[in-house]
């Protein structure tokens, strides 16, 4: 069996709605089903054959060739398989994903991962803003899984964040952890302001130094025995995180924020 890939055959105007080539939901279908599936295009309808080329029968495996910045709700509520996106993507990627595994080469939009439940969620470019945050007028973000970035991400990471971990190679934008519920976030690069912002619980693990509110506590320099466990947990991902496990032998340690509970951490690398 070939992976079911999709290729692009032009790029529209308008946005796309992607959610409905996910593997659960395309389980069981003939490939001339799949080609009939309509996607919203703006106001309109459109067919898959009528935007991608598609080959391939192995649904649990899905490849999305020539992806670019309008292609929204990819991999929305995956549960189980794996989709490849050779190119960018747009918003949600991976909206309330549930399990499986996303990999993409190129950047992504706003709220990728938001809401994510379970599974594996790896971006080798940038992301925008709201990275496994949660949706407007909800209150938890990202719920559990592993999300690896190997760029840059924008504003508000792990926001209202509940479960999981959250692994950035590059830098980080303001108010990274906002109103975090808990789970683990690591940055390799720098953070922006406000740097989590009333967190209640929850762990940052950071190489640079961050600017932190007054509402944090130094709590004074540390050698903290999870720690060696956790990078090793780190192992099985393609990433500088699974080559780096010496790097939080001793951290300082800042406990905060006090304005909500205080029983979030700040680990920064001595």
């Amino acid at each position: 069996m070939s992976a079911l890939t999709f290729t692009m055959k032009t790029r529209l105007d308008q946005r796309v709605d992607m959610s409905p080539l996910v593997c659960n939901k395309l389980q069981g279908l003939e490939l001339s089903e799949i080609a009939a599936i309509e996607l919203q295009n703006g106001k309109r309808k459109i067919r898959v054959d009528e935007l991608f080329r598609i080959k391939g029968d192995d649904i649990q495996n899905i490849v999305i060739e020539n992806s670019f910045f309008k292609l929204d709700f990819i991999g929305k509520q995956l549960d189980g398989g794996t989709i490849t996106v050779h190119g960018d993507v747009g918003a949600y990627l991976g909206q309330e994903m549930k399990s499986g595994s996303i990999k993409v080469d190129g950047n992504t939009g706003i709220y990728a991962a938001c809401e994510m439940k379970d599974g594996y969620l790896e971006i080798k470019g940038n992301t925008g803003d709201f990275l496994a945050a949660a949706l407007p007028g909800n209150k938890q973000g990202m719920k559990g899984g592993t999300v690896l970035v190997k760029g840059n991400v924008g504003q508000r990471a792990g926001d209202h964040m509940r479960r999981g971990v959250l692994l950035i190679e590059g830098n980080a934008g303001d108010y990274c952890g906002s109103r975090m519920v808990a789970g683990t976030i690591a940055v390799m690069g720098h953070t922006g302001d406000y740097l989590g912002y009333a967190m209640r619980r929850g762990t940052l693990l950071l190489w640079n130094q961050p600017k932190l509110s007054a509402t944090f506590n130094d709590c004074g320099s540390h050698t903290l025995a999870f720690l060696p466990i956790l990078f090793a947990s780190f192992n099985k991902f393609n990433s500088k995180f699974a080559k780096d496990s010496a790097a939080f032998n001793r951290v300082q340690r800042y406990g905060g924020d006090m304005s909500e509970m205080g029983r979030g951490e700040v680990l920064v690398k001595i």
